[in-house]
C-alpha cells in the first residue's frame, strides 16, 4: 500500500490533483476542519542511514508529511519555508524541526 493511501485513512473530503504537481492529496484531517494539500512522498536514507525528505521552496502543497515508525508528522511549509531563508539552511532535521517550529501536528498511526 502507498504512503499516500496509509495517510488517505486521516483525511475526510479527500481530492487528488488531476495533473502532476508538487502535492499528493488533499483534504481534512479527521477532528479537524482545515482543507490542506498535503506532500506525501516516501522518505529515503541517506548515505549514513539517517531517513530523508527532499522540498521545494515553490511548492503548492500547505503541508508535508512524514511517516515515522510509529506516527505521523505533519509539518507547515509555509513556516518551514521561512525558518530555512531565515536562518540560511540547505539542509534540516525533522529532530531539531519539531522543537523550532509552532505549528506541528503529530498523528499516532492506528
Amino acid at each position: 500500500m502507498s504512503i499516500t493511501r496509509r495517510f488517505s485513512k486521516y483525511l475526510t473530503a479527500i481530492e487528488y490533483p488531476k495533473e502532476k504537481t508538487s502535492w499528493n492529496i488533499a483534504g481534512i484531517l479527521k477532528d479537524k476542519n482545515a482543507y490542506y494539500k498535503y506532500d506525501v512522498r516516501d522518505m529515503f536514507a541517506l548515505p549514513d542511514g539517517t531517513p530523508a525528505q527532499e522540498g521545494r521552496l515553490d511548492t503548492k502543497a500547505d503541508k508535508m508529511v512524514l511517516e515515522m515508525e510509529d506516527k505521523w508528522v505533519i509539518l507547515d511549509l509555509e513556516e518551514l519555508h521561512q525558518y530555512i531563508k531565515k536562518n540560511k539552511l540547505t539542509k534540516v532535521y525533522v529532530n531539531d524541526l519539531i522543537s523550532k517550529l509552532e505549528w506541528t501536528i503529530f498523528l499516532a498511526k492506528k
